[in-house]
């Protein structure tokens, strides 16, 4: 006989499904979640999942998403879905997009880009190349980025 863990639903929060295994940790971190919070956070790591083999999942209760937040989940977890709870029912469901085009989530990795000089009033915007594997290109000096300087980045000074 095959024993389940259960899980609670949540009243009101967020979801995160659909996280690839080994990533849910990266995920609390960009979202700023230490564990201190007095909210019922839930993390499930690799989890069976048909689609994919393993997953993790986050719930969060008594907190919705940022779009900012979800643009940074989508950078690390593409093929994750965001759930939006309210009295126990999903209202929303939505599949994370990484955008074509990034403004100040992360920095260049080339020292020598304008968007890292401390005197120069300039937004880090980066270009989406590809989305498997994830791959950007600076806008200013034209570096290429891939997924683990995105990681890195966004979980610096975290």
């Amino acid at each position: 006989m095959e024993q389940k863990l259960k899980i609670d639903k949540i009243r009101d929060g967020t979801v995160i499904d659909h996280i690839p295994a080994g990533r849910a940790l990266i995920v609390l971190k960009i979202l700023g979640i230490s564990g201190r919070e007095s909210n019922v956070i839930t993390v499930a790591m690799n989890v069976k999942s048909k689609k994919f083999g393993k997953k993790d999942i986050i719930k969060i209760e008594n907190r919705e998403l940022t779009m900012e937040e979800v643009n940074k989940i989508a950078l690390i977890a593409p093929s994750a879905t965001i759930n939006i709870i309210r009295d126990f029912n999903v209202i929303e469901k939505r599949k994370v997009k990484v955008p074509e085009t990034i403004y100040n989530l992360i920095k260049c990795p080339n020292p020598r880009c304008i968007s890292n000089k401390e005197n120069e009033p300039i937004t880090p915007i980066f270009h989406l190349k590809s989305e498997s594997p994830l791959t950007l290109v600076c806008n200013y000096c034209g570096e290429i980025i891939p997924s683990d300087w995105v990681v890195k980045s966004l979980t610096r000074g975290l």
